[in-house]
């Protein structure tokens, strides 16, 4: 969603470690366990192969060690369940979500990012986007049903961020109860996403909207220059668009 990255130099495929998840901050580490723990829960997965070079990569930043992985699992519901975990040295920990349905399944695309440096949290974002004009009626439902949230510092969204719902909330946490308050928030919209998902008919005759709506949101998400030109400039163009289009924001098939 907002991935943010910077300068690397130097990439190397290596042996994917302990989970990169122990050594972040403690937000991250529990948000990716919840995730995770949630999509277990609810549906029924495999695995799903990414570019044996794309899953696990190493590098250095200004001198610092730099560690990305990318963890992925299909369902009969969805293409696609990414999680990528990137850390750089101890100042930067970043985690980013997105559930890719299958193209017959009319289903929102959830998106979940956490950002923080400095054991503190600077960003985190959570939104069920509609692949439609707007949710589902379902959706709407049931997140009305959901508890209300207030946070202190509620953040701007980027003027590409179009395909958000009103109920895309984008925060700073200003203190420990809000990152814990911030978690479970996430996981109320993920349960709620997986519920859905496995009540939720499949429907080919609708194939040709919903692989459009889900082409619009990828990409716009495309369109984050900021990550763009930070790839493009450590690997070059074509690595960019490769990372962009392969791992962060694959388009469906046609």
């Amino acid at each position: 969603m907002l991935g943010t990255y910077y300068r690397f130099l130097g990439v190397m495929v290596a042996p994917v470690p302990t989970s990169l998840r122990d050594q972040q901050h403690p937000m991250i580490r529990d948000l990716a366990d919840r995730i995770e723990a949630t999509w277990q829960q609810y549906l029924d997965l495999s695995p799903y192969r990414l570019p044996e070079d794309l899953g696990y990569i190493e590098g250095r930043l200004e001198g610092e060690k730099l560690t990305i992985e990318n963890r992925c699992y299909q369902t009969p519901q969805f293409r696609k369940l990414h999680l990528e975990l990137a850390r750089v040295g101890a100042n930067l920990d970043i985690l980013h979500c997105v559930m890719f349905p299958r193209p017959e399944y009319g289903l929102p695309m959830f998106g979940c990012d956490l950002v923080g440096g400095r054991g503190q949290i600077s960003a985190a974002i959570i939104d069920l986007s509609p692949v439609a004009e707007v949710l589902p009626d379902r959706y709407v439902t049931a997140l009305d049903q959901l508890p209300a949230q207030a946070f202190a510092e509620e953040r701007d969204l980027p003027g590409w961020g179009t395909i958000f719902s009103p109920y895309c909330r984008f925060i700073r946490p200003a203190s420990p109860a809000e990152e814990t308050a911030f978690v479970q928030l996430i996981a109320d919209y993920l349960a709620l996403h997986c519920q859905q998902a496995i009540a939720t008919p499949a429907q080919p005759d609708q194939k040709a909207g919903i692989m459009a709506g889900q082409r619009h949101y990828c990409e716009q998400q495309q369109k984050n220059d900021k990550t763009r030109r930070v790839l493009e400039k450590a690997f070059g163009e074509a690595w960019a668009e490769r990372y962009m289009t392969t791992v962060l924001f694959d388009l469906p098939e046609a």
